[in-house]
């Protein structure tokens, strides 16, 4: 009984984080006018969190002794990266409602490789499950359906998709095989896509200290870093306890506190649209939940 509440707790914590720090990205892109150094700032700010951690716990030096998992700790790190990069070329070429459908396929093909490389069972309420819960995340994120357009750059979305994919099957890779905790793969992935922000911001002359901020941006940067480390604490102890698959179906639950946080902090509409996407989100989380009753077997599937 305390372990499933640890992990429900565990999951609870995962959303709030990662609901937390889209909304806080959100304004620090604006305020900044660049992606590439809100990117910077917010996962310098990260850092921070993450080195004090490991020196809270006295596990800062095995940073300098990983071995052979050095590798696969860099790799996590490329590809956390890259999901970030084709997401906003996309963003930059293409249309947003086309980008936000696309970039949540993610959940599509973790099911897909759950069944067809891993030789996982998932049975048809869990397709069921994930079309629904889909589907009303796309109506709470306010896709215009009716407005979308296909173009050739929309490819850089599901590339992004497929980079988020990849990436949680190999930080769970790195757990199982190389024995890697989730501190560690924390700070050589936050350190990775620190530096690859910086190069790139270097690259795009956006490498520069905005002016005339003020103290409550400041606030939000140390705040979106400390959300980025609520992510990596919950997310990576959760791939390792859950399956990839059920990790990514609980993900489709931060838009809909993500849209409450923009309705009582940042000034947004909840429309009509969005409540009934968020019943939708709802409707289908139950079928995923229930699928032990509706199979007629035990507990959601997890690992230990």
């Amino acid at each position: 009984m305390k372990e499933d509440l640890k992990y429900t707790l565990m999951v609870i914590g995962m959303i709030v984080s990662w609901s937390i720090y889209y909304a806080v990205s959100k304004v620090v892109v604006s305020a900044t006018g660049s992606p590439l150094l809100a990117g910077f700032l917010l996962r310098s700010a990260a850092l921070v969190f993450l080195t004090v951690q490991l020196l809270a716990d006295g596990n800062f030096s095995r940073l300098f002794h990983q071995g052979k998992a050095v590798r696969i700790l860099l790799i996590i790190g490329v590809f956390g990266f890259l999901l970030d990069l084709f997401a906003n070329l996309g963003y930059a070429n293409g249309d947003l409602s086309t980008g936000t459908a696309l970039l949540k396929t993610d959940v599509l093909m973790v099911n897909l490789a759950t069944v067809m490389l891993y030789h996982k069972r998932l049975y048809i309420s869990d397709w069921i499950g994930t079309a629904v819960m889909l589907l009303g995340v796309l109506l709470v994120l306010g896709v215009d359906f009716a407005g979308m357009s296909i173009h050739v750059t929309d490819l850089y979305f599901l590339l992004s998709a497929l980079c988020v994919s990849i990436n949680a099957f190999i930080i769970k890779a790195a757990q199982e095989k190389y024995h890697e905790d989730a501190d560690m793969i924390s700070y050589y992935n936050n350190a990775v896509v620190l530096i690859l922000f910086a190069g790139s911001a270097v690259l795009a002359g956006d490498l520069h200290l905005p002016q005339n901020m003020g103290a409550g941006f400041w606030w939000l940067v140390t705040l979106g870093g400390l959300a980025q480390t609520g992510i990596y604490f919950f997310y990576y102890r959760n791939l390792k306890h859950f399956e990839v698959w059920l990790v990514k179906l609980y993900l489709l639950l931060m838009p809909v506190l993500s849209c409450f946080i923009g309705v009582f902090f940042l000034n947004e509409e909840l429309t009509v649209k969005k409540l009934l996407g968020i019943l939708v989100v709802l409707a289908g989380a139950a079928v995923i939940l229930l699928r032990a009753r509706i199979n007629h077997e035990g507990r959601p599937v997890r690992e230990n």
